[in-house]
């Protein structure tokens, strides 16, 4: 496998993964600068790892 494939595949689950990481900051409230601040950051990784793992082969049927 090479390392753009790995990538790719890395940031596919990741996207698809991820969301399950916004429940502990809305179970906890954003109600701080600190917690916008995390919930933004893990939006912009969300939307990342998501550019970069369209692609991923892996995901669709032949």
């Amino acid at each position: 496998m090479h390392l753009g494939n790995s990538v790719t595949a890395a940031g596919f689950w990741l996207g698809t993964l991820l969301p399950l990481a916004y429940f502990p900051v809305f179970f906890s409230g954003i109600d701080s600068t600190g917690s916008l601040s995390l919930f933004l950051a893990l939006l912009a990784v969300h939307v990342v790892a998501l550019v970069i793992g369209h692609d991923y082969t892996g995901s669709r049927t032949q």
